[in-house]
């Protein structure tokens, strides 16, 4: 019911009465000529056999006003599918000449020319379907010879899937040898589909894992324009993109298209930058494309085939595919197959018509009983010898896909063993039902040759195939060389292994490359170009902080944050942190004047005490003055503080330490300052001023202001004191060590309080400055006050803005100059004089009454 859809050959029985036998008679009529088997012989079983031979239909222009034509294959002689079709005749020969399989049962064969078109595929398989053969029929009756219980074949995807999807209606398995698109694995599809030979789903995986191994990101591709390029070219463009791999262009092409649909493909692959081009392409359509190429062969490309066309020998002719790796299936050999091939005669030669084109193809000669022969080839003299051929159906050198028709008749002959045979015994009048085979095919599972044969859920092999490379020889003949294997059995990421080395398209060892953008170094990242695919991309650096450590590393990591990147921006180092050390030049510069600054101080110390009695130490005030002197020395040295690693210790010490000993210098300051001015305010009569700030009072304002400070200190450190803190902030490629303020209104309130004081002391000073007297201590005071006050009030913006250590740097500065300000503005002139000048030293010319310019 389902073949009257498809039917090409019809036959229609007529039915008539015989007026002698009284009986009804069917007679045949056939409406178009059958399909004649291009090698057939009779047998228990038949096993339907399907190639294509050739690659071309005769079409003629229907008028519709005659029968049509028989469907006619043309063009050349494909001598390798015929070797493929003599090693299903081969196989079967062996076992019908075997005792342990099938013994005592003839197997047949019908072996078809489908020759790459779908309408005679179509034909071929409807006769098939139908066991309709009238070829041995000639009485006109309706007899029907033995259908056949499985099919060898087709060669080709397309093919298959049309042969496939009427025999899967009827129960009836196909084996094909050739058929590798991943589409015949769906078995709600496919039911009874089988193959010999992998699917293309292995295939393209393999393919796309070499050219990841090889380091191509950027290539082009080609494919047939058939399911079996199409499917495969799709299945190989997945796993590419899993790979990371960039395609430039995807091009297909079928030998029956326009010739400009040829020109304009060979166009875009001269055009390309790319180096490796995956061409996924039927042995007729990549002999096509490289006869274009050749005619303008673009710069030397590195091909990368299928297993369709990579160890066809006839391709071997075109030197542009020199240096050619693909996946193939793996040689075999076929013991005695050879002599079977070589083993034909004229004679036997004549008995088929596909035999007798071969003949005459080979010789170039006319087998004279052939009719129809052409005239203007000479006759064959029966000197002809098949062992002097050197062509693709005399060599036995490169036996893949011819093992494949191999063991797909053993698996026929070995399902259909399990059905008749019993031991060793087997009956050939078992009526056996195709459906019958096709169950015990999917149980088979044997060796042969060393091959073993079994089949999956989905009818397919276990995946192997060997990595083969076109090298050329000492001779200058290029042959294929297994250079590497893949087994899909074997772990993931396993499976591939190269056993020799490559011989490339340019003639070295050395990995040609193909890449639209060059690899991204370490420290860069990729950033890809818009409108371009993902392996088209610039080096960006990586950004302040961030390395990359591999190549094309897609971003950039950013080292933590105490860590950063050398210059490289490949690695996280350990940022440098930097704090004012003893080692360097400036914390050395510093220490030096501060230490020389207390040494200055006390020196003075002892200057004035050893002149103690004198009238100019006397004269301003001692006790405040070697208060002021063990204050300043405090100042110079609490700026070591300041100098080293900051700990926890050392970063309380230096602010307090600091504001303590500054408000102590200043309260001395103040208090001499006051007595100055007490002092000449007492000269007034009936003034009683010395008297309410007398010695005692001095002590205790000096003690009182600086407690005040120790308060204010106090409660700094009890509420959040000052710490060693690692400053990322300010440089981002090294860590200042500094003491973090902690509170900073602690700090302001130390420098405010101090400033308030200095501030008060110069005002006092100021208004002291004209006070009648030779050695008027006032003014040295406003000097001294003027100079701490500019140090002061320029110390803030410059702390506020100074990088890292020399915030620090800063701070010892000011407390440096404001000190040196303090000793030499109110003890260097005192000492001048002691020193330098001692007949100043006296009461009388302090008073006034020794004129100046008599000194």
């Amino acid at each position: 019911m389902h073949v009257s859809l498809l039917l090409t050959v019809t036959l229609m029985f007529i039915t008539r009465v015989s007026p002698e036998f009284g009986d009804n008679l069917g007679t045949c009529i056939l409406q178009g000529d059958p399909q004649l088997p291009a090698l057939f012989k009779d047998g228990d079983f038949v096993v339907g056999g399907a190639f294509t031979i050739h690659y071309y239909l005769r079409t003629e222009k229907h008028t519709y006003t005659r029968r049509p034509q028989p469907l006619v294959c043309s063009g050349s002689m494909d001598f390798r599918e015929l070797r493929f079709a003599r090693a299903l005749q081969y196989a079967i020969q062996e076992i019908n000449n075997s005792s342990d399989l099938l013994p005592g049962i003839t197997l047949g064969y019908h072996i078809y020319d489908s020759c790459a078109s779908v309408p005679m595929v179509m034909k071929v398989a409807v006769q098939l379907t139908n066991g309709l053969d009238l070829l041995f029929n000639d009485t006109g009756s309706c007899v029907k010879s033995a259908a056949v219980i499985a099919l060898v074949g087709e060669s080709g995807s397309t093919a298959a899937i049309s042969t496939s999807r009427l025999f899967g209606r009827f129960g009836i398995p196909q084996v094909s040898h050739y058929a590798t698109c991943a589409c015949l694995s769906d078995k709600r599809q496919h039911p009874t589909f089988f193959r010999t030979i992998p699917s293309d789903h292995h295939q393209a995986a393999a393919l796309a894992q070499m050219v990841k191994r090889f380091g191509w990101t950027w290539i082009g591709a080609v494919r047939s324009d058939s399911d079996y390029g199409n499917n495969g070219m799709a299945s190989f463009l997945k796993a590419a993109e899993q790979e990371g791999i960039c395609v430039e262009y995807s091009e297909a092409y079928y030998r029956t298209q326009p010739r400009s649909k040829l020109k304009r493909v060979a166009d875009v692959i001269r055009r390309s930058t790319v180096h490796v081009i995956v061409a996924f392409m039927a042995a007729g359509d990549m002999r096509f494309l490289l006869e274009e190429l050749s005619q303008q062969p673009p710069p030397p490309l590195q091909w990368i085939g299928s297993e369709a066309w990579v160890t066809d020998p006839q391709m071997l002719r075109f030197n542009l595919c020199i240096g050619a790796v693909g996946f193939a299936i793996p040689r075999s050999v076929i013991p005695g197959f050879r002599n079977f091939l070589l083993d034909m005669s004229p004679e036997q030669a004549l008995n088929f018509s596909l035999l007798t084109e071969f003949w005459e193809s080979s010789f170039s000669c006319s087998l004279k009983r052939q009719t129809g022969s052409s005239a203007d080839m000479p006759a064959c003299d029966g000197r002809e010898n098949l062992r002097a051929l050197q062509n693709p159906y005399t060599d036995t050198s490169q036996l893949r896909i011819t093992n494949m028709v191999y063991k797909a008749t053993y698996a026929i002959a070995h399902a259909l063993h399990g059905i008749i045979c019993n031991k060793k015994q087997c009956d050939k009048n078992i009526k056996v039902e195709p459906w019958q085979v096709f169950y015990q095919l999917k149980q088979v599972n044997f060796i042969k040759n060393n091959y073993s044969v079994s089949f999956d859920t989905n009818g397919d092999p276990v995946a192997t195939y060997e990595l083969v490379n076109w090298q050329l020889q000492g001779d200058g003949s290029v042959d294929f060389v297994t250079v590497g294997q893949y087994d899909a059995s074997k772990p993931k990421g396993q499976e591939f292994s190269l056993s020799k080395s490559i011989i490339w398209y340019d003639g070295s060892e050395k990995v040609p490359v193909s890449v639209c953008s060059e690899s991204c170094p370490p420290g860069t990242r990729k950033a890809v170009r818009k409108g371009r695919p993902i392996c088209c991309y610039d080096c960006i650096n990586c950004a302040d902080g961030e390395i990359s450590n591999e190549t094309d590393s897609l971003d950039c990591l950013r080292c933590l944050p105490q860590y950063w990147p050398n210059n490289e921006k490949d690695k996280c180092f350990p940022k440098p942190v930097e704090f004012l050390s003893w080692d360097e030049i400036l914390g050395t510069m510093l220490a030096a004047f501060s230490i020389a600054g207390s040494l200055a101080a006390f020196s003075i110390t002892l200057v004035f005490y050893k002149n103690r009695a004198s009238p100019i130490v006397r004269a301003n005030n001692s006790e405040l003055s070697f208060m002021l002197l063990f204050s300043l020395t405090l100042c110079f040295l609490c700026s070591l503080t300041f100098i080293g690693r900051p700990t926890e210790w050392s970063c309380m010490l230096r602010h307090t330490a600091f504001g303590i000993t500054f408000v102590l210098c200043i309260s001395c300051v103040l208090g001499k300052t006051i007595v100055v001015l007490m002092a000449f305010k007492a000269t007034i009569p009936g003034s009683n001023v010395m008297k309410c700030f007398g010695p005692l009072q001095q002590r205790f304002s000096v003690f009182g202001f600086t407690l005040i400070q120790i308060l204010i200190c106090v409660l700094w450190l009890t509420i959040s004191p000052p710490v060693p803190y690692n400053n990322m902030q300010h440089y981002k490629e090294k860590i200042i060590l500094e003491c973090s303020l902690g509170s900073a209104i602690g700090f302001w309130a130390v420098l405010g309080y101090i400033g308030l004081l200095a501030f008060l002391c110069f005002v006092l000073a100021f208004l002291a400055r004209k006070l009648p007297d030779n050695f008027n201590e006032a003014k040295f005071i406003t000097f001294s006050m003027l100079i701490f006050c500019a140090v002061w009030i320029t110390f803030v913006p410059a702390y506020v803005s100074s990088p890292g250590k020399f915030t620090v740097a800063v701070e010892i500065f000011a407390i440096l100059a404001s000190s040196f300000g303090l000793i030499l503005c109110i003890f260097a002139p005192k000492c001048f004089i002691i020193v330098f000048r001692p007949e100043q030293n006296t009461k009388k010319h302090l008073m006034g009454k020794i004129p100046t310019k008599a000194l």
